[in-house]
């Protein structure tokens, strides 16, 4: 089982978000025959396999194996990833997707969230090492200062860049988003 599935096509999103299905997801998080997820969900088996079956065919579960109960066989399912991602690319933008000029925008920080989603998505997870990190942290800056951290967050990025943007080695791609934290409830 994957940690994440980035989906990119229609049809998968359409099997995915359907309230029925997402708990037939949850219940499959573990191999589990459709007898099995119906009792625990309290439908019928059938119910089940009929929600099992669209997402098979949508790539979200697989048939890990089959046993024979009283001469039928029945399939044991597993859902094929821990998260689901849904690329922002199905769902768009009202106005249509462009990629916005000032990069103090919201609009340019939407975009940007989408290529690092898509981006991560691509990756190869069975590769045995995935080199990465991420830092999440939070600032305080007095609205007279934000041009000064601004300067001083782009003479940081350019040093780093101009210091490690040479041809030769593993590429990496450097993101980094600033914007305001929203009200904790």
């Amino acid at each position: 089982m994957r940690d994440v599935l980035y989906l990119e096509q229609i049809e998968q999103a359409e099997a995915l978000l359907k309230p029925q299905r997402i708990e037939v997801l949850r219940q499959l998080a573990e191999p589990r025959t459709c007898t099995e997820v119906g009792a625990q969900l309290g439908q019928s088996p059938q119910r089940v396999y009929y929600h099992v079956k669209r997402l098979v065919e949508a790539g979200l579960v697989t048939q890990v194996s089959e046993r024979k109960v009283r001469g039928i066989s029945e399939g044991i399912y597993q859902a094929g990833a821990r998260s689901y991602w849904l690329s922002p690319r199905l769902v768009g933008r009202i106005g249509g997707l462009r990629r916005a000029q000032d990069e103090l925008s919201l609009g340019y920080l939407l975009d940007l969230m989408e290529e690092v989603q898509a981006d991560i998505g691509a990756l190869d997870r069975t590769a045995p090492e995935l080199p990465s990190i991420g830092l999440s942290g939070e600032i305080h800056i007095r609205p007279e200062q934000r041009p000064e951290f601004l300067a001083d967050l782009q003479s940081t990025l350019q040093e780093l860049f101009t210091r490690y943007g040479g041809a030769e080695g593993d590429a990496f791609k450097l993101a980094v988003a600033c914007y305001p934290k929203g009200d904790e409830k």
